[in-house]
């Protein structure tokens, strides 16, 4: 789910614009730019129904709650004033183990698992854009999904950065690191082992470098965004 847009140098967009623009239309907003979002390809939906079942068959009785988009997280760790926040997702799918973290806007702070499932329209923004804000917010683990290919990268937290991934195929369950039981069927979710397959490999976008930190305090914008300016539509 991604795709570019403008920034406005006089302001940045915050959780309180967001809420004020059509229910109709889906953005994310990250470091206080706006991304809008197309409806998901065919693909996508069934790759991501056969993840959240999955998912939510091994959650059931547990601790931790799964969710699908569209579902708001924000991603900010201290004041939770809504013109005070400037990274909103909504991840493909969400597990949130930490009851506190939920409300009736969805979850305020930084999921235990997320899975963003990719097309060609995405690869950058979610392998770069959403990858680095990830890291920098503490998700203890994050999957990309290659629903072409049938693979599944695995990034997983340590001491604050993501390790390089560990990538899992039609071949081989994905495992999780952090619900060590965890096994997801890559058959169900991509189909059967077709005859002949080979394995593809995926070249692996990864920098051991820490992500950039928000820096400085924000001055509360005094102009208000119009709804639809300066947001490039986005295909999943």
């Amino acid at each position: 789910m991604a795709g570019n847009a403008q920034r406005d140098t006089q302001e940045e967009i915050s959780y309180a614009d967001y809420l004020n623009w059509p229910k109709d239309e889906r953005f994310e907003i990250i470091d206080g730019v706006s991304y809008a979002m197309n409806a998901p390809l065919r693909i996508h939906q069934k790759v991501s129904g056969e993840f959240f079942r999955q998912f939510a068959n091994y959650f059931k009785g547990k601790t931790c709650e799964v969710y699908a988009a569209p579902f708001d997280v924000r991603l900010a760790s201290r004041s939770k004033r809504d013109d005070e926040i400037f990274d909103v997702v909504q991840p493909d799918i969400s597990i949130i183990c930490d009851p506190d973290k939920l409300d009736e806007k969805g979850c305020f702070g930084s999921p235990d698992l997320i899975v963003e499932i990719l097309s060609p329209a995405t690869m950058s923004y979610d392998n770069v854009k959403k990858r680095a804000l990830y890291e920098k917010t503490g998700v203890r683990e994050f999957w990309l999904v290659h629903p072409t290919d049938g693979m599944v990268m695995a990034y997983r937290l340590k001491d604050g950065l993501y390790s390089k991934p560990e990538i899992f195929d039609r071949l081989s369950g994905a495992q999780s690191g952090i619900f060590p039981d965890l096994i997801i069927d890559m058959t169900e979710v991509f189909g059967p082992i077709p005859d002949g397959y080979v394995v593809k490999e995926i070249p692996v976008e990864y920098s051991s470098k820490p992500a950039s930190k928000r820096s400085g305090s924000r001055e509360k914008s005094k102009k208000t965004r119009a709804k639809t300016g300066n947001k490039k539509k986005r295909e999943k």
